[in-house]
């Protein structure tokens, strides 16, 4: 575990950065630095997208996290199935569930932990990214109002959105409300 305080970047416009990802004071607001890209290289466009360890390493590892992620979401649409014309409530579950996941994930690796580079695109982007399902959500709202249901589509349409939107937020701040108690002051 990291003691020391995360990276920080500008609001507006790119880090200037100690190191590649080396902390940064800034007089507004500031995020962490994405730790697997290098700012100098934002600053200069050279290919951000592109990871220490290649495209086609990190695209295998979103694949195969991806792959794994739909596999857990389809296990849980088989465990607790949805009538037809009822509430997905399921689908709403999982994409809360895996959103509030997402939060604490990305306050571990980019705030707490150092992560390997491959984990971040495997359990964020891969696992959860597969997991969640938002074009299943789409589906949903679709086939709500094919049954005359649009007043529950409706309902499930904000309510997912919230749900999610609020997921992500207590995840994030649940995992440094947690890790702040813990650490030595």
């Amino acid at each position: 575990m990291r003691s020391e305080e995360p990276p920080r970047a500008r609001a507006h416009g790119p880090a200037e950065p100690n190191g590649p990802n080396g902390p940064v004071e800034s007089a507004g607001a500031s995020e962490p630095v994405d730790p697997d890209v290098i700012p100098s290289d934002v600053r200069r466009r050279r290919k951000p997208w592109r990871s220490r360890h290649g495209t086609p390493v990190v695209v295998a590892v979103v694949a195969v996290g991806g792959s794994l992620g739909a596999l857990a979401r389809f296990g849980a649409s088989l465990l607790w199935p949805t009538p037809a014309g009822a509430f997905p409530w399921t689908t709403l579950t999982v994409n809360a569930a895996g959103c509030l996941a997402i939060g604490v994930l990305l306050v571990a690796v980019t705030e707490v932990f150092t992560a390997h580079p491959l984990l971040r695109p495997f359990l964020g982007t891969g696992f959860l990214g597969g997991f969640t399902t938002f074009s299943t959500y789409c589906v949903d709202i679709e086939r709500l109002v094919a049954a005359d249901r649009a007043g529950t589509a409706l309902g499930y349409l904000v309510a997912t959105v919230a749900a999610a939107t609020a997921a992500v937020a207590v995840g994030v701040r649940g995992t440094r409300r947690l890790l702040a108690h813990r650490s030595p002051s």
